[in-house]
This record gives C-alpha cells, sequence and structure tokens, in this order.
C-alpha cells in the first residue's frame, strides 16, 4: 500500500492547505480537488493563491472518479453526508482516508461507509490557515495528529506515515488519538464560538477579561462531559490549547467566524449543539455553550 495520488474533498482553508502542500512536493498531477459535476464545472477556471503565490489546482468531476490511493476530506460538517455519498468513485479498496474537519464524529460517519481499517483518526491543529475568496494566506502550517484504534488500520497507517514523511506535512503519531480529538474539540468549542459571537480575533479572544473567561467557562463544560464519556482532558490540557491560541496570527480568526462573516451557515450545532445533547445526555449543566447557541442562531437568522 503506497500513497502517490491524492484527492481532496472541500477548497476550503485546510482543504487548500494540504492541497498545496502536497502539490509542492509531489506535482500538481499528484493532488485533485474533487466535487460534485456542477460545482466543478463553476470553479475549474478559478484561479487561486497560497500566501500571495497563485497556484493551478487540478478541480474534477467526483462522478468521473477512479480510485485514488488517499482520500482528505475537509468539507464543512453540514457538507459531510453529500460528501460520503460524492467519494464512493474515488475509494476503492486500499484507499486511505482522513478527515481533517472539526468535531469528534466525522470518521465514525465516514465508517459506516466505508471500511474502519482504511479510515486513519486524525486532528489538524496548529494552523491558522484564512481563505478568502480564491486565496489562502497562513503563516503557521501547523501538524496532523494520527492514530489507531484498531489493529487492523496499521496498513493504512504505515502508508500514510510514510506519505507525510516523503511530502514533509508535518505530523505526531497519539497513542491516544481519541483524546487528542477530545482535546482538539475543547479547544475549538472556545476559541471558534467566542470569536463568532464576540465577532473578533485570536488577540481579542484571547487577551484577558470578559470574552476568555466565558471561553474558558464553554471549555470547561468539554472537559465535564469528556471524563463522563471516558476521555479524561485537563486544566492543563485547558490551558495548553489557550496558549497555542495565543501563537496564532493576531488578527487572524477561525473557521466558524470565517463562515460568519461571508454569511455562511456555521458549524455552531456541531460544536455548542454537540455539548448541549452530551450534557443532558450525562445531567451535566451547559450554560456557556447555550448562550453561544443561541447568540449564533441569533446571528445566523439576521442574515435572512
Amino acid at each position: 500500500m503506497e500513497i502517490k495520488r491524492t484527492a481532496v474533498f472541500g477548497m476550503g482553508a485546510l482543504g487548500l492547505l494540504f492541497g498545496s502542500q502536497i502539490a509542492r512536493a509531489e506535482g500538481e498531477d499528484a493532488v485533485t480537488f474533487l466535487m460534485n459535476r456542477e460545482r466543478a464545472k463553476r470553479h475549474q477556471q478559478d484561479r487561486y493563491s497560497v500566501n500571495g503565490i497563485e497556484k493551478h489546482f487540478q478541480i474534477e468531476a467526483a462522478e468521473d472518479a477512479v480510485p485514488y490511493d488517499l482520500v482528505i476530506v475537509a468539507v464543512k460538517y453540514k457538507d459531510l453526508k453529500d460528501v460520503v455519498e460524492e467519494m464512493k468513485s474515488a475509494v476503492g479498496p486500499d484507499t486511505v482516508i482522513i478527515s481533517v474537519m472539526n468535531g469528534i464524529s466525522s470518521e465514525d460517519i465516514l465508517a459506516q461507509t466505508y471500511p474502519r481499517r482504511n479510515i486513519i483518526d486524525c486532528v489538524a491543529i496548529g494552523m491558522d490557515a484564512m481563505r478568502e475568496g480564491t486565496a489562502l494566506r497562513y503563516t503557521k502550517p501547523g501538524r496532523l495528529q494520527i492514530g489507531v484504534t484498531e489493529g487492523d488500520q496499521k496498513p493504512a497507517f504505515q502508508a500514510l506515515v510514510s506519505f507525510l514523511e516523503r511530502t514533509g506535512i508535518p505530523y505526531e503519531i497519539c497513542p491516544d488519538i481519541r483524546r487528542s480529538m477530545w482535546n482538539k474539540f475543547m479547544l475549538n468549542v472556545g476559541i471558534n464560538q467566542a470569536c463568532t459571537v464576540y465577532e473578533t480575533d485570536y488577540a481579542h479572544a484571547t487577551a484577558p477579561g470578559p470574552i476568555l473567561d466565558e471561553m474558558i467557562g464553554a471549555m470547561t463544560e468539554v472537559i465535564r462531559i469528556a471524563e463522563a464519556e471516558g476521555i479524561h482532558l485537563t486544566q492543563e490540557d485547558l490551558n495548553r490549547c489557550v496558549e497555542l491560541e495565543k501563537t496564532l496570527k493576531p488578527d487572524g480568526y477561525p473557521s466558524m467566524r470565517q463562515d460568519a462573516v461571508a454569511k455562511r451557515p456555521t458549524e455552531v450545532d456541531m460544536f455548542a449543539g454537540t455539548v448541549i445533547q452530551l450534557g443532558e445526555k450525562h445531567g451535566i449543566p451547559t450554560p456557556v455553550n447555550r448562550r453561544y447557541l443561541d447568540a449564533v442562531r441569533r446571528m445566523e437568522e439576521s442574515w435572512g
């Protein structure tokens, strides 16, 4: 099992980030962005740039795809169900699949259709990529955290490790990848929602004051729920998340705020909605996330 050809679903910040890294290391023919025929036709003539450098990406209709060696899923949560169907032509019996999506459930959703042995649990963390129009800018490329939860994932996992080594994409192997996924979820529940609700950037959200205090409150709710779900997160984990956020581009902001600026539907249901749902399951109060959910929904309704 060797990865030579990669398909990326999703041309948001992370899709463009990883697609451009693969193209730089392996050549433009090594990576293709796949989407439904209508969208592919609409975007094939678009001109893209990464940190001011023009890029020529291959964009093709998913319906015409043949199996790829690696599929990277980099779409919004609301689009995952459709993409699971669109992927079918691109996935063969040995295709490795990773999701760089937010949240804690995309791998399980993918595994309802594709072999779990080929889906490698993955967390994308530490990047400050922002897409505006067809331009991607970032100062920190971040890294992938990867790991296995089942023994029969090892062939796909080793193929992915070899590929990441060859392409120079930063990564780390996590012995407890589920904990890493929950840690990233805690980070996102805080910074994504705080920046969106208060229409602000990394610098202002992490500065001492009421926005940071409330954000920490939302993240603390995740710690309590994670414990009930069998995942042990700590105050030290929370503090490290906040310190990481302080290293990102000060006037930048995360994906959920980028969606709000563009008046696109946000992932608030995946963040606050998931916290509230699990809180109700375990009898754990989630007042901060309820405030975030209400605030973002009012914001979305105001867009018409």
